[in-house]
């Protein structure tokens, strides 16, 4: 395999599967926090091919394998790595989904960064789907989930409360006052 094998264009390679099929057996299962109607099929591809085009505009880029994040969906060598969509119960005339992100480790360093990416994205450009509000979790398995997704969530929070995405908030931010445990001390195995 060559090193550059990750810059493959969209599609091309037998590793890769098509942004028009829905492939369950090459993504993970829907986590925790997709209790809603959870997007398979048509309707999983067609806001997943939403996402390559807002991610690539965006810069949303897993510099791990040098490709748009949503190719991650994709690649047959990380079969329970991805993103997953679920539709929450319109309230209000709201139209939310929820976004979980399963990382190909339990400690990629860059869970993080690619979650908070993916928010301002969606929730950035919002004229490039029909959801009001994109809600955006990493999958528990992830050894820093908890900061993460309280700092995602303090991110939805000023979202809803302004209709901006804040660009100056820090997991500590999102952690004061909360109950959340601090998960920095811990060592990754490389």
């Amino acid at each position: 395999m060559s090193l550059l094998s990750g810059f493959a264009r969209d599609g091309e390679g037998p590793e890769y599967d098509d942004y028009d099929e829905f492939a369950p057996e090459h993504l993970p299962e829907p986590g925790p926090f997709l209790d809603g109607a959870v997007l398979t099929g048509r309707e999983h591809a067609a806001f997943h091919r939403a996402t390559r085009t807002l991610f690539e505009r965006r810069g949303v880029i897993d510099m791990t394998f040098g490709y748009n994040l949503a190719r991650l969906n994709l690649d047959r060598r990380h079969p329970e790595s991805g993103f997953r969509y679920a539709r929450e119960t319109e309230t209000d005339g709201e139209r939310v989904l929820r976004a979980e992100f399963t990382p190909t480790t339990e400690f990629c360093p860059q869970s993080d960064t690619l979650t908070v990416g993916a928010f301002r994205a969606w929730n950035g450009c919002r004229e490039s789907h029909e959801y009001d509000l994109v809600r955006v979790r990493v999958d528990p398995m992830h050894h820093q989930s908890e900061t993460i997704n309280a700092k995602l969530r303090e991110l939805e929070s000023v979202f809803r409360e302004t209709g901006e995405i804040p660009s100056d908030i820090d997991a500590g931010d999102a952690t004061a006052g909360d109950d959340v445990a601090d998960e920095g001390g811990f060592d990754t195995p490389f």
